[in-house]
This record gives structure tokens, C-alpha cells and sequence, in this order.
């Protein structure tokens, strides 16, 4: 208990060390920025910054797809779509000799927010491509008829690094890796940083790590606090000045199957994402 510093309750905002302006509304949509949404250590905020961050970017006009790339669904499930009632899943796209991705995009609560729901039949694509010509491409032949319809495509990877994860990588201009604020955590992102240079040499040369987010973060802990240091002594300006701080309001509008953005507006979670929609617009991620 010594590691715990007194301090207020966890839904307290942190006065932040930078503030980024409301960006410019957009006067036309497209091409699409591609984004992953990946670490191979489960249970880190993934699908929670996929959803969120999406739902902030459409609140600032930006036109967002989300790819729920992971068998267990879960960003179709915190959107309220029932993948297994849709006619069509990402899967269904992967194994397609002409794949129709119009036909599988569904809408969701948040305007200017569609996905591509999944379900538990993407876990058998891997087994499905292996044999495939350009196997590593899938994903990216599936997005290419839909990129100038969207200002950003924000792929939600499974825990894992095998090859739906290769695939998102390689349709990817940029990487987004969520870590929760633990040393656990850190054990893996050095594979991961491994993983994404192979790409990059080898397979899609254009891929680059846009940022790493700390989530789940509990300023009260000097756990917490050292684990920050250590990112920001790694990763220098690839950290992003904002955290997501610990909370349990996630979980509350994931069972509601809403954005913290339009389940608690005014939460600083809700805050929290639209700060970091501004903060990647103004690092260039997205436009």
C-alpha cells in the first residue's frame, strides 16, 4: 500500500499538459487514412480506443469505418450489432473471390460512423488464407473499393500476432498501440515493434507506429506513474500526450452498446477520447 498516494476519486479529470484545438471541418471525405489498433496482449483498451476514438472523429466530421478484425466480435457487440444475424461479416469479405464491402458496411448509433461487423467464423480465416496467393493482402482488397468513401478505417485487431494481424498491418498506413499502464504490459510491445518493422521492410513500406496510448491509467499509483516514465523515456513524442484514465464508465457503455461519447457526454472519458481525436488530427495521423 505504500506505492498508493491519497488523491480524489478516478473520475477526476487530469489537467492536461497540452491542449489541442477543435479542428476545421472538412470540406470534402477522403482517401482514408488506415489504421491498426493493435497489441497482442489482450484486455488493454483496444476496442474500447477503436470505438471511442472513432465516435470522437465523427462528432469533428470525419467520416470513420470501423473493421472489427477479431473473432470475438467485441466492436461489433459495444456498437449493438448481433454479428451473427448480419448476411455479411469481414470474414465472408477475406475468403471472397470478389469481395463487395458496400454489402457488408453496417451503421452504427454514431453518425458518420459505419463498421464491418465480425464474428467468431473470422477465427477459421486464417486457416482458410494460408494457402492464398498474397495471402497478407486480403484485408487491404477488401478496403481498397471503400477508402475514398472515408476520412479514417480503424481496424480493431484480435490479441495476437499471426496473420489477420499481418493483414491489418499490411492495409495499414499507421499503427495505434494501446497499453495499459503496467509492467506486464511493456513485456510485449518490443515483438510488436518487431512485427511492425518486418512489414514495413517487407511487406508495406508506407506502415509507421503513429502513437502509443496509455490506458487504464490510476495517476494515484506510483506503479502507474513510473510505467508512464518508462513509455515516455522509450517512445519519446510517439506517446501521446493523452491518457485514458481508469474508469469504470467504459464497461457501463460497452453493456449499453454506445460510445462513452453519447452514453456520458460529459464524463472526462468521453473527454479524455475527444482530446485525443484532436490530438491525432493535429499530429497528422488523420485529416
Amino acid at each position: 500500500m505504500n506505492d498508493l498516494i491519497q488523491s480524489g476519486p478516478d473520475d477526476l479529470p487530469e489537467p492536461p499538459d497540452k491542449e489541442f484545438p477543435a479542428p476545421a471541418p472538412l470540406e470534402s471525405h477522403g482517401p482514408a487514412r488506415i489504421i491498426s489498433m493493435c497489441n497482442q496482449k489482450g484486455g488493454v483498451g483496444k476496442t474500447t480506443t477503436t470505438i471511442n476514438l472513432g465516435a470522437a472523429l465523427a462528432e469533428y466530421g470525419r467520416r470513420v469505418l470501423i473493421v472489427d478484425f477479431d473473432p470475438q466480435g467485441a466492436a461489433s457487440a459495444g456498437l449493438g450489432i448481433n454479428a451473427n444475424e448480419v448476411d455479411k461479416t469481414i470474414y465472408e469479405l477475406l475468403v471472397a473471390p470478389r469481395p463487395d464491402i458496400r454489402s457488408a458496411v453496417r451503421p452504427t448509433s454514431s453518425p458518420g460512423m459505419d463498421i464491418v461487423p465480425a464474428n467468431i467464423d473470422l477465427s477459421a480465416a486464417e486457416v482458410q488464407l494460408v494457402n492464398e496467393v498474397a495471402r497478407e493482402q486480403a484485408l487491404a482488397r477488401v478496403l481498397r473499393p471503400v477508402t475514398d468513401d472515408y476520412d479514417v478505417i480503424l481496424v480493431d485487431c484480435q490479441p495476437s500476432l499471426g496473420l489477420l494481424t499481418i493483414n491489418a498491418l499490411t492495409a495499414s498506413h499507421g499503427v495505434i498501440i494501446p497499453l495499459e499502464t503496467a509492467f506486464f504490459a511493456l513485456r510485449g510491445v518490443a515483438l510488436l515493434v518487431e512485427t511492425v518493422d518486418r512489414v514495413r521492410d517487407r511487406l508495406n513500406p508506407r506502415l509507421q507506429i503513429d502513437g502509443i496510448l496509455a490506458t487504464m491509467v490510476d495517476q494515484r499509483t506510483l506503479h502507474s506513474r513510473e510505467v508512464i516514465e518508462r513509455l515516455e523515456q522509450a517512445f519519446g513524442n510517439k506517446l501521446y500526450d493523452t491518457r485514458i484514465r481508469r474508469t469504470v464508465k467504459f464497461p457501463d457503455a460497452s453493456v449499453a452498446a454506445e460510445p462513452i461519447t453519447s452514453y456520458a457526454p460529459s464524463h472526462p472519458g468521453a473527454e479524455a477520447y475527444r482530446r485525443l481525436a484532436r490530438e491525432v488530427i493535429v499530429r497528422g495521423n488523420v485529416a
